[in-house]
């Protein structure tokens, strides 16, 4: 148990054996022995590798209650990316995760709902124009109408889909996966990509939940999720209110004030305005090669989108350590913050400090 414990938080840290080595003090050999589980590290040794890679000698005890499985993790298979930068994220993902089980698990009734997929959503889909009408009845059930969404994360969170952001180097080529911890459903997110990209990839992930089974062989899922994202996001309805019904022409300036109004990019705008009838396939092509153009491709105009955060696990810490069923060590350690961080965050003498930053 502690040997695995070691080596996750080890590679959640992106440190080899030899670099651990060197920053602890405590031979190569015995590390290796320690992450084989042939040798037990001493209490000293533990808090030495915990310095070093950043987490509390707790966590190194943390007993195994509940196996964490991450589901839908194609990346595997198709990403180029070296497998020490995938080792890192899914690391700190099954870290992050174990504590959110550990937490729930502190709780006698669930403190937040069970995920399920709308009654409304049709059992078959059989093509991309079917996803409109899913993204329309998912905004009915959830009470959303066609206003846009200001923090999608919290809206995920208060229908039960947790949400995990993380770090995801760029290299990785990719910003997010769905998964279970548990009977739970997560959805994980980078935490070091644009609002837009942040907000798209989510919308994209919950797309992965909400139609898993009900495709066609003829529709092709991650096409089929992308076309979902776009319309939860910006309703088709809502574009046309905003651009008119038909258009022969935009400005630049139109695209950009429906990303600051509604959170996506300028580009995934120029697309939903095509999906909805408004322009026609020229006019987007030509507008694209616009994009390129000018640049914008690359980086947008203006400010990017806020990035999306979430406040649900350390409001149930915090939940939990008010009714007395953990203490502040518990607390502390549930949040990956020192003691004394935490105290300073309790204390709300650092109100600019976010424990999510620690996570």
């Amino acid at each position: 148990m502690i040997g695995n414990r070691i080596q996750r938080a080890r590679k959640a840290a992106g440190i080899s054996l030899r670099a651990l080595a060197e920053q602890t003090g405590v031979s190569h050999t015995a590390l290796n022995k320690f992450e084989h589980g042939t040798l037990t590290p001493s209490s000293a040794q533990l808090i030495k590798i915990g310095r070093v890679l950043g987490v509390r000698s707790e966590y190194f005890l943390r007993p195994d209650r509940v196996e964490v499985e991450l589901e839908e993790i194609e990346y595997r298979k198709h990403s180029k990316t070296p497998k020490k930068v995938l080792d890192r994220i899914t690391a700190n993902v099954l870290d992050q995760a174990e504590r959110w089980i550990e937490l729930l698990d502190l709780y006698p009734v669930p403190p937040i709902r069970t995920f399920a997929v709308p009654d409304s959503i049709p059992e078959e889909i059989s093509d991309y124009e079917q996803l409109e009408i899913v993204a329309e009845r998912v905004r009915e059930e959830w009470e959303l109408g066609e206003n846009p969404i200001p923090d999608l994360i919290d809206t995920l969170e208060s229908q039960g889909l947790l949400v995990i952001l993380t770090e995801i180097p760029p290299e990785a080529r990719f910003d997010g996966l769905a998964g279970n911890v548990g009977e739970q459903h997560v959805i994980v997110v980078s935490k070091d990509i644009s609002g837009d990209r942040q907000r798209l990839t989510l919308a994209h992930e919950l797309g992965h939940r909400l139609l898993a089974g009900r495709l066609k062989d003829t529709v092709d899922e991650e096409k089929a999720c992308q076309r979902f994202a776009g319309a939860f996001l910006l309703p088709a309805r809502a574009v046309r209110e905003h651009l008119g019904d038909h258009r022969r022409a935009l400005e630049w300036r139109e695209l950009y004030l429906l990303k600051r109004e509604f959170g996506i990019s300028m580009a995934a705008g120029l697309v939903r305005a095509a999906q909805a009838g408004i322009i026609g396939e020229d006019l987007k092509k030509r507008m694209f090669a616009g994009l390129r153009k000018h640049g914008w491709h690359k980086g947008e105009p203006g400010e990017p989108v806020k990035q999306e955060s979430s406040v649900l696990f350390e409001q149930l810490v915090y939940r939990a350590l008010a009714e007395d069923v953990i203490g502040q060590s518990k607390a502390a350690e549930l949040l990956n913050l020192s003691a004394s961080q935490f105290q300073k965050n309790r204390s709300l003498t650092e109100t600019g400090t976010d424990a999510a930053a620690h996570q």
